[in-house]
C-alpha cells in the first residue's frame, strides 16, 4: 500500500461548519508556511497543513521514487482518504503550486476551488526539462554539501538574492524565515529537487487547456518570470483568473499576508450560500 510508504506530519483543524483548505508549502518551507495567513483564515475556515517529503517532519519510507511527484500526489490522495475529506479547498505555493496543479488536474472531483501562488505547469519541451534537471543537480550539490548550519545558512542568503524574490531580505521578518528554513535537513531537500524539480515533473500545459476546476492564479509584481507565466496559464486556461500583486516578489503570503488573504478568502468563498 502506498501510505506505508508516508509517514506525513500533518496538523488538521477541522470544523463542520467551515470549509477545509489544505495547504501545500513551497521548496525549502514546512507546515508552518502558511500559520500567518491561516491565523486571518481561521474564523471563515478549517485547515489541514503537511510537510512535503523531504521538508519538516514527514519521512519517505519507501524508495527515492516515493519524492516525485506523482507519487507524492498519491500519497495525499490517500491522506485525504483515510481523514474521511471527500472534497476540499487547495492553496498551494511554488512547489506546493505545481503539485497542487498536478492534483486539480488528475484528481478535480477532489477540489472544488483551487489557488496557485507563483506556481507553473512545469516546462514545455524536453529540452527545457534536460537543461533545467542540470541546473536543479547543480544546486542540489550545493545543498548536499551544507553539512554545517553555517554552510546552510550560506545557500540561503544567496537562494532569496534571486530576481524573483524581490526585496524579501530587506523584510523586518526575513531571518526568522531563514531560521525556519534551517530546521530543514540540507540532503533531504536536495533529493526532494532532484526528483521533484521543476525538470522532473511532469508537463501540465496541455492538460491545463481543459480544465474546468475555478483556478486563482497569483503572482507577485516583482516577480516578473511567473507574471509571465501566470499570464500564459491564464490566457490558455477559460477556468483561470489572474490577480498581481503589487510590490511583492515569489513570496506573496509571507511578503503582506494580508494582501494574499484578502483576495483568496473572497475568491473561495464567491457563490457560496
Amino acid at each position: 500500500m502506498l501510505m506505508e510508504n508516508y509517514h506525513f506530519h500533518y496538523d488538521l483543524s477541522y470544523h463542520p461548519d467551515k470549509p477545509l483548505i489544505l495547504f501545500l508549502h513551497g521548496f525549502m518551507g514546512n507546515s508552518h508556511e502558511f500559520d500567518a495567513a491561516i491565523k486571518l483564515l481561521a474564523n471563515s475556515f478549517s485547515y489541514l497543513k503537511l510537510d512535503l517529503p523531504g521538508h519538516g517532519k514527514t519521512q519517505v519510507r519507501g524508495g527515492d521514487n516515493y519524492y516525485s511527484m506523482v507519487n507524492t500526489a498519491l500519497g495525499i490522495m490517500q491522506l485525504l482518504d483515510q481523514l474521511h475529506i471527500n472534497q476540499c479547498f487547495l492553496v498551494g505555493y511554488s512547489m506546493g503550486g505545481r503539485l497542487a496543479l498536478y492534483l486539480t488536474l488528475h484528481f478535480p472531483e477532489r477540489f472544488s476551488k483551487v489557488v496557485l501562488e507563483s506556481a507553473s505547469p512545469g516546462l514545455k519541451t524536453e529540452k527545457q526539462r534536460l537543461e533545467r534537471i542540470k541546473r536543479d543537480e547543480q544546486i542540489a550539490k550545493k545543498i548536499g554539501r551544507s553539512t554545517e548550519k553555517v554552510d546552510f545558512m550560506t545557500f540561503l542568503l544567496h537562494w532569496y538574492a534571486q530576481p524573483i524574490f524581490g526585496n524579501i531580505k530587506n523584510h523586518p521578518q526575513f531571518n526568522s524565515m531563514v531560521n525556519d528554513r534551517l530546521q530543514n535537513n540540507p540532503g533531504e531537500l536536495a533529493k526532494s529537487l532532484r526528483i521533484m524539480g521543476t525538470g522532473c515533473q511532469p508537463s501540465l500545459w496541455e492538460k491545463l487547456t481543459a480544465n474546468r476546476t475555478p483556478l486563482f492564479l497569483l503572482a507577485g509584481e516583482c516577480d516578473r518570470k511567473f507574471v509571465e507565466i501566470n499570464t500564459q496559464m491564464s490566457q490558455i486556461c477559460e477556468s483561470c483568473q489572474l490577480m498581481v500583486i503589487p510590490n511583492v516578489g515569489h513570496n506573496i503570503h509571507w511578503e503582506n499576508t494580508l494582501a494574499f488573504v484578502e483576495p483568496v478568502k473572497s475568491f473561495l468563498l464567491m457563490n457560496r450560500l
